[in-house]
């Protein structure tokens, strides 16, 4: 099965709440060629300012804001373009070093996640 990409992806969402492509690149302030060789993942993801258009074109929801920085990360082979200003505080740091140290694994982070979510409620 063909994994997906941050452009696919774009490409789906973008179809999915009926924008065509040229209304989308007028929103962002991009050319239509220029987007679309951004869903035919010609060129690299969006920056930062054109997935907050994107986003609010679209009217994206939380988890498909979420899933476009997982898909960006994994393009640019780094962490999702979302997080590096989180993980710049100490305690989180400190929390991903421990994690690291005694090689936690998806079972361990999962229960982590589940216990945060807890306090949400």
């Amino acid at each position: 099965m063909e994994e997906i990409t941050f452009g696919k992806y774009l490409s789906q969402l973008r179809e999915k709440k009926d924008v065509t492509l040229r209304e989308l690149a007028r929103q962002i302030g991009v050319s239509a060629p220029f987007l679309s060789d951004v869903e035919k993942d010609r060129k690299p993801p969006l920056t930062a300012e054109r997935l907050e258009k994107v986003a609010e074109a679209l009217h994206l929801s939380k988890e498909e804001r979420d899933e476009m920085n997982i898909l960006i990360g994994k393009q640019r082979g780094t962490i999702a373009p979302d997080l590096p200003e989180y993980i710049m505080h100490d305690y989180v740091s400190n929390a991903l070093r421990t994690a690291k140290d005694l090689d936690a694994g998806e079972e361990e982070w999962l229960h982590f996640i589940e216990e945060l979510k807890k306090k949400k409620r």
